[in-house]
């Protein structure tokens, strides 16, 4: 049997697989595996479909060229793509970079004021 390895998922996924697994009689990581199991086939399948797929991917072939089904997987490729560019980008330094300060909360539930010269200011103290 495969040793199991830690490593960290979205939070939205977790929340997802618990409420999936608990239809499907599977814990959060055992759907989480399913999951993982039905994508790598699908990606692995270089069918005619997986081709035109790939092919609207790239901006090859017209969207109204796919089946509904292959819709589908074309839509779940791009949401799967935004959901990881969102997850690599680092907004408070594109922000800076074009002159914006942004707030956000810290882990201690503080308002902090990040200005583009790298200054930061906590405006309130929850404490």
């Amino acid at each position: 049997m495969p040793e199991d390895r830690v490593t960290r998922f979205a939070a939205d996924l977790i929340d997802s697989a618990a409420a999936e697994g608990a239809r499907q009689s599977r814990s959060a990581k055992q759907q989480l595996d399913h999951w993982a199991r039905v994508g790598r086939a699908v990606s692995s399948q270089h069918s005619a479909a997986r081709r035109k797929v790939e092919a609207a991917l790239a901006g090859d072939l017209p969207l109204r060229e796919l089946t509904s089904e292959e819709g589908v997987v074309f839509n779940a490729e791009i949401a799967a793509a935004i959901e990881e560019n969102l997850a690599r980008t680092d907004y408070g330094a594109t922000l800076a970079a074009r002159g914006v300060t942004t707030v956000a909360i810290d882990d201690n539930g503080d308002i902090v004021q990040y200005r583009p010269d790298g200054s930061i200011a906590v405006l309130t103290d929850s404490r």
